[in-house]
């Protein structure tokens, strides 16, 4: 798991977060209301869960990567706090939005919820699509 310390690190002088890979977020990580902290205990997988249903799907030969996008907070707090998943692939929103079905997220909406650093490359024809809680 990334340490905030790095995060802060990788932000630099601008604050612009990172966006992390699974294992940077999930890997050893037990606060279970580092995302979707609302949604924890009213739906909401537990992190095993997620961390397990989302390396499925980036594992799918239809997508590029998936990402974690953390949450300005997370500078502020010294605590990884994820605000929403990235998933880059061909398939279309119905599709994505099905792949997160169970997780109690608001949906999922087209590019990142923020300004970002370390995005990988968008291959052509390919979408971000970000899976969102309120």
């Amino acid at each position: 798991m990334i340490s905030p310390q790095e995060v802060i690190r990788r932000a630099g002088d601008d604050g612009v977060m990172p966006l992390v890979t699974l294992d940077e977020f999930f890997d050893g990580n037990e606060d279970e209301e580092c995302i979707a902290p609302n949604q924890w205990g009213y739906g909401r997988p537990v992190l095993a869960v997620l961390f397990a249903r989302l390396r499925a799907v980036e594992q799918r030969p239809d997508v590029a990567w998936v990402r974690v996008q953390l949450h300005p907070d997370t500078v502020d707090m010294g605590e990884l706090a994820g605000e929403a998943v990235a998933v880059c692939t061909t398939a279309e929103e119905h599709v994505c939005a099905a792949w997160t079905e169970g997780f109690e997220a608001s949906g999922v909406i087209p590019q990142l919820v923020d300004t970002y650093r370390d995005v990988p490359e968008v291959p052509p024809g390919a979408t971000v699509w970000s899976v969102v809680w309120d």
